[in-house]
């Protein structure tokens, strides 16, 4: 028995994705998928496409009856969600790749799909060709997911890449993502992290249940990261890539962040160079898992798309098992971080913020300290993102404030004071 429908679907953007699924769809026949218009902003640019395709006017698609799938690739999170919640209450399927829109809106888009019955989909906004919002969705079905590290904006690896590989220093190695098509030209949205704790935000929904506005979750980018911090990781024979990672503790809550990290050679991590992304999930029984896919560029992207355009026709939906069926989990402020941070002058450094200093350079003009500190500390204050201060976690970052209580009382008896 054939159940497949029969997808037609509206386009909103033509611009890199949206023509990679064009260009994708008409060599895969057998997927009984037509797109039949595509909405654009600027009717005046020269297209790879009939002329008869386009129009500027969304109701054309949010309106016909035959459109029964919308796919929306724009870079206008506003518009973006306009455009998603229309569709729905029109009772059309959507797929999106616009992680600004989802992150920002995921409450009322988790209330649209129950309100509609709809399929949301939106593989493609996370790590582009890997399919990691499916594999949590449906494999990690369970209380057993310990964390998941990843590596998901291609434009900051990228330049880390150079920066290591290449001895590039940042502004170098900016130019070089820009050039190659891999950092917009206001990067700052890559650069400094947003884009990264965007698609982190519901990465956590499909991991933990957590729902959560992307201001609440600790992050950074790479624009701070020195060329002395890279030497010092090649001292300690470790890179640095920009992690974002999700933690179980003790207590059942979730520690999270999306921070740069000194990374080991032999983490899976240490692997992903360039435009990929990669993903580890270690879970109570099968040990560790680790994805590796493009996270950039047309194809890698439109090939996301297409997965789930190809998922709808067997009319499947998230579930949001880690939401509605379990417990879900919370997000924990209670934790320390191993940090180190370097700087050019110690006076804008609070010291006395840290539980404990551990290493403590001063020679060069360029001084660096690794020390332990509390979560709330960075969460509250900006000190170490401001005056040319760089702030990298450790490669196991995160302890516990009942491993925090036991090492300060350790040090006390040691220091003949208690």
């Amino acid at each position: 028995m054939n159940t497949h429908k029969q997808l037609t679907i509206g386009l909103f953007g033509f611009g890199v994705v949206g023509e990679g699924l064009y260009k994708v769809l008409q060599q895969t026949p057998s997927l009984k998928a037509t797109i039949k218009k595509v909405c654009i902003k600027n009717y005046g640019k020269k297209r790879n496409a009939p002329a008869s395709l386009f129009t500027t006017d969304k109701n054309e698609l949010l309106n016909d009856h035959d459109i029964n799938v919308i796919v929306e690739v724009i870079d206008d999170a506003d518009a973006a969600f306009q455009i998603v919640s229309t569709a729905l209450v029109n009772g059309k399927d959507v797929v999106s790749a616009s992680k600004k829109m989802i992150a920002e809106h995921l409450p009322a888009l988790l209330a649209l799909q129950q309100q509609t019955g709809r399929s949301f989909l939106y593989e493609s906004a996370a790590c582009a060709s890997i399919p990691v919002i499916r594999n949590l969705e449906e494999y990690y079905d369970n209380d057993l997911l310990h964390s998941i590290r990843a590596i998901v904006n291609g434009s900051t690896n990228f330049i880390l890449t150079k920066i290591f590989e290449e001895g590039l220093d940042f502004k170098q190695a900016l130019l070089l993502a820009q050039q190659a098509g891999f950092a917009e030209s206001n990067p700052v949205l890559d650069v400094e992290g947003y884009d990264a704790v965007n698609k982190w935000t519901f990465l956590l929904t499909h991991a933990y249940g957590i729902i959560e506005s992307p201001e609440n979750i600790l992050f950074n980018g790479i624009q701070n990261i020195n060329a002395g911090d890279a030497v010092v990781a090649r001292a300690k024979n470790q890179q640095i890539k920009l992690v974002a990672q999700a933690q179980k503790l003790k207590d059942g809550k979730v520690a999270a962040f999306v921070l740069p990290q000194f990374v080991k050679q032999d983490d899976h991590l240490a692997f992903v160079k360039n435009e990929y992304n990669g993903v580890v999930i270690e879970s109570g029984f099968a040990d560790k898992q680790f994805f590796y896919g493009k996270g950039a560029g047309s194809f890698p992207t439109a090939s996301a798309v297409l997965s789930d355009i190809a998922a709808l026709r067997y009319q499947y939906k998230y579930e949001y098992k880690k939401l509605y069926h379990h417990q879900p989990h919370e997000l924990s402020n209670d934790i320390f971080l191993r940090v180190y941070v370097s700087f050019d002058d110690l006076a804008f450094i609070p010291r006395d913020r840290f539980e404990w200093i551990e290493e403590w350079y001063a020679q060069e003009e360029r001084k660096y300290l690794v020390g332990v500190i509390s979560f709330d500390e960075l969460k509250g204050n900006n000190w170490w993102k401001e005056n040319n201060t760089s702030l990298i976690v450790a490669a196991n970052p995160v302890i516990e404030d009942i491993e925090v209580r036991k090492l300060k009382k350790k040090s006390l008896e040691l220091a003949g004071i208690i």
